[in-house]
């Protein structure tokens, strides 16, 4: 679906960012495309990818009992690894989404549709961040090296999710979420129930936040062919959601068991509070939920570090008690 990009001024913010960001205000200008490409003027991505990694960690951590200088590497290796791997999965998406950004109102104003970078040199950007990322991953156990490798097919899928399935969602919670399975892996070096449970956890609270998300182009995309469960559920949306709720707190419940029974009866105590809070967290957005407000959808998806936060604060708790 062919579209005739837009020629804004170079310096144009992208729709959906945050106001007056910091890419906007202090960047040199040259560089305000490429940075565009990567959402570092929307950094909410940024946070759903790493939080599932600091809970893998730090479930991995109060299993194990101890939490030592690496793993403090392996926490801000992930933090730099998630704006690195969220800026070249972003592109990425961005080089196989141009036309179809084109077609929606609130994408077509985006760094390749909208003309201010080729997609022949958005290739190279993402290639270029996903090797910076490959450098901090070999720093971690060979393990975990492998799934981060393998975590290039979900990543590299998903873009185009959208064109044979209504469920574009589930195939984004499997791709933002393998940093659970990394990140526990990293401390560990193997793999139990226990970070299954906590990545099926991730899948299931993406399949909430981003079908709230997707409701802010459902009109569009429907009128340009491509799905979401947001078009998929319709008026049955709240329905599904508080399904995702649920499964996303007892997926974590079950997690936190998994890991931790048996063990520190303290660690096991502080570590139930991180599915409890985030399911008070999620059962808050879905009260506020309006599919015709999309400013509000906005604001509810972002709402989502939070939500993904609070498990962490309990979790750093289990891990140091």
């Amino acid at each position: 679906m062919p579209t005739t990009p837009q020629t804004p001024a170079p310096d144009t913010s992208v729709a959906d960012a945050v106001a007056g960001n910091w890419v906007d205000r202090l960047a040199p200008g040259w560089s305000r495309p490429y940075l565009r490409l990567s959402r570092a003027d929307r950094p909410i991505g940024t946070w759903l990818l790493l939080l599932p990694c600091w809970w893998g960690l730090l479930l991995a951590s109060a299993s194990t009992g101890r939490f030592g200088w690496y793993d403090a590497w392996i926490a801000l290796g992930c933090a730099i690894g998630a704006i690195l791997m969220r800026g070249a999965g972003c592109t990425w998406n961005d080089i196989a989404d141009r036309e179809v950004d084109g077609a929606v109102a609130r994408t077509r104003s985006r760094p390749i549709p909208s003309g201010q970078v080729a997609p022949r040199q958005a290739l190279a950007w993402a290639v270029a961040q996903s090797l910076l990322a490959f450098g901090i991953l070999v720093t971690f156990h060979p393990f975990a090296i492998a799934l981060g490798v393998l975590a290039l097919l979900p990543v590299a899928i998903y873009p185009f999710a959208k064109r044979f399935t209504w469920w574009p969602q589930l195939f984004l919670g499997v791709a933002f979420n393998w940093g659970a399975l990394l990140a526990w892996a990293a401390h560990t070096g193997s793999l139990s129930a226990a970070p299954v449970l906590l990545y099926l956890a991730g899948i299931a609270w993406t399949l909430f936040y981003d079908t709230i998300y997707a409701h802010q182009d459902a009109e569009d995309d429907a009128l340009i062919g491509v799905k979401s469960t947001a078009l998929l559920f319709g008026d049955a949306s709240p329905r599904w959601l508080r399904r995702f709720l649920v499964a996303a707190v007892a997926l974590m419940g079950g997690a936190v068991v998994a890991a931790l029974v048996g063990g520190n009866p303290l660690a096991l105590a502080l570590a139930l509070g991180a599915p409890w809070a985030m399911g008070w967290h999620l059962a808050w957005q879905l009260r506020r939920f309006d599919p015709d407000d999309s400013g509000r959808l906005l604001k509810l998806f972002r709402s989502n570090r939070d939500a993904g936060l609070l498990p962490v604060a309990f979790l750093i708790g289990a891990a140091l008690a």
